[in-house]
């Protein structure tokens, strides 16, 4: 397995040590969330292909599914021409929001009735969390 050095040289942190992730579900294509990574969490992720976050709320390590059980498994990881945003594609395993939706983007704008949820819950958060 080749070292993840070369892909994390590529990346331009920002001030804070961060890069913003967008995660796309590698089965369907659908945008599941956008988080954090910092130069560890990025080479912990790379190595051991499960995701792992750094937690901007909590300024902590984030490995997904710790939790909930809602794991995210590494099949793609690219990075974009400024090197100051990355791409995973994932297998998901559960939902990916903790509201409890497959995505986090469950919600969209619409011209006559405004803010509408209409994405799939597919657990229940209160379950999961409490």
């Amino acid at each position: 397995m080749p070292s993840p050095d070369a892909f994390i040289e590529a990346v331009a942190f920002d001030d804070d040590g961060l890069v913003p992730v967008v995660v796309q579900d590698d089965a369907t294509d659908q945008v599941l969330m956008l988080a954090y990574m910092t130069a560890d969490t990025l080479r912990q992720t790379l190595t051991t292909g499960r995701m792992t976050y750094w937690s901007r709320s909590r300024q902590a390590v984030w490995v997904k599914g710790a939790t909930s059980g809602h794991t995210q498994h590494v099949r793609a990881a690219r990075i974009d021409c400024d090197g100051d945003t990355l791409l995973f594609r994932v297998e998901q395993a559960g939902g990916a929001c903790h509201t409890g939706h497959a995505s986090c983007f469950y919600r969209r704008w619409d011209d006559d009735a405004g803010l509408v949820a209409d994405g799939e819950q597919v657990f229940d958060p209160e379950a999961v969390y409490s």
